[in-house]
């Protein structure tokens, strides 16, 4: 969408997740290259982004011009929406497995990669008697961190994703085991790929030799500008033409990266040692990753008849604290300046809200989630398509 001042038109809702088409078939274009070039399949992982009412611009199965070969699960749910709604291939992955969730998920998964050799020991024979033949992996820890955030460390000295090499039996491929799967980045480049594949290879490199596929995980900033495309087909075309292995990636982020807003309204301003801005949005609720990891998310806003970028503190005219709209005292946003005061009933832009934000919304307090809307540039204007809007039953539904 070439022009987003669109949104801040009355006719889209406030908040409301707006999913960006041309954007997202940009990205798409991104990942078939890099599959092309590669031999590599890509999946789409859930827990990153899932909006349903996109998938058939993403999914090979579905017939539309997709390019992604399925989806990767971390649960039984994510999995069901991955074989109801996307289509091709379901992986599944999780920290553990009930008996109960096995015993359904043997029908929905065609990957299931376990996080322990337990686990696998304890559902090998559950997986063995369904009704469809199951490929089954483990997760790996290479022990290599390329994170810088702890909470988005998987590789961590104590870190509960994973088999170290010390705990992995030398003849485990051979019980049934066909791949490996490891993951160790967040938003990084290829050169945190290339670091991790080697580390990998140090420690695991006789279990790679028995691979019949090696999945490299998510967090491959792919679709990011600036990022080093070559340097990852030379590394995914390393391992399989090293291992003769069948190689898979499932980005989250990259797959929706910068093709999504959440329009927000100003509902009141008041004053303590700055001015603080209280909005109809919620950093709990709405854009949890602004307070867990933390970071401070653009914002588009109108100054002067056109979309100005919010600046960093003090380097406007008008410098304010953000606040969301629970009871939660630290809910805040962020601080940032604007070339002009910020007015009640004025409409901002959160910039790249796709990801990691419309799959993590909560109703805490009873707070509405934001609508959820497709726009897509068309000869004589924005095609706005309103998807899903909420209500009361939907908060109330929850409460048992």
């Amino acid at each position: 969408m070439a022009d987003p001042s669109f949104l801040l038109n009355s006719r889209v809702p406030s908040p409301c997740f707006v999913i960006d088409l041309d954007r997202l078939r940009q990205n798409a274009r991104v990942l078939e290259n890099v599959q092309k070039r590669t031999g590599a399949r890509i999946f789409l992982a859930l827990k990153g982004y899932a909006c349903p009412g996109t998938f058939p611009l993403l999914s090979r199965a579905l017939g539309k011009g997709g390019p992604l070969y399925g989806t990767c699960a971390s649960s039984v749910d994510e999995a069901r929406l991955g074989r109801g709604e996307f289509g091709g291939k379901v992986e599944a992955f999780a920290a553990a497995w009930s008996e109960d969730e096995m015993r359904e998920l043997v029908t929905l998964a065609d990957t299931i990669v376990f996080n322990s050799v337990a686990q696998w020991h304890r559902f090998r024979d559950i997986v063995k008697a369904a009704p469809r033949p199951i490929e089954c992996g483990l997760r790996i820890n290479p022990e290599h961190s390329e994170g810088t955030v702890p909470i988005y460390d998987p590789c961590s000295p104590i870190s509960r994703l994973g088999i170290r090499r010390r705990d992995m039996p030398d003849g485990i491929m051979s019980e049934g085991i066909s791949g490996l799967h490891f993951h160790t980045l967040c938003e990084q480049g290829a050169d945190a790929l290339a670091r991790t594949v080697e580390a990998v290879e140090k420690s695991f490199a006789p279990f790679l030799e028995q691979c019949s596929w090696i999945n490299c995980g998510g967090g491959h900033h792919i679709t990011r500008d600036g990022y080093d495309i070559d340097l990852l087909v030379d590394v995914l075309n390393h391992l399989h033409d090293t291992y003769h292995a069948q190689i898979y990636l499932e980005p989250g982020e990259a797959v929706a990266l910068n093709a999504g807003w959440l329009t927000a309204t100003v509902l009141d301003i008041t004053e303590a040692d700055m001015p603080l801005v209280q909005l109809d949005v919620s950093a709990a609720c709405h854009m949890p990753d602004v307070l867990e990891m933390p970071y401070r998310p653009g914002l588009l806003y109108e100054c002067g008849g056109e979309l100005r970028q919010a600046g960093e503190p003090g380097t406007g005219k008008w410098t304010c604290r953000l606040g969301g709209k629970s009871c939660l005292a630290g809910d805040v946003i962020g601080v940032y300046s604007f070339d002009e005061p910020l007015r009640t009933g004025q409409r901002v832009l959160f910039q790249d809200m796709a990801i990691y934000s419309m799959v993590k919304t909560t109703t805490f307090n009873g707070l509405r989630l934001p609508s959820i809307a497709t726009a897509e540039d068309r000869p004589g204007g924005t095609d706005f398509r309103l998807l899903r809007t909420f209500g009361y039953d939907d908060f109330r539904g929850r409460l048992g």
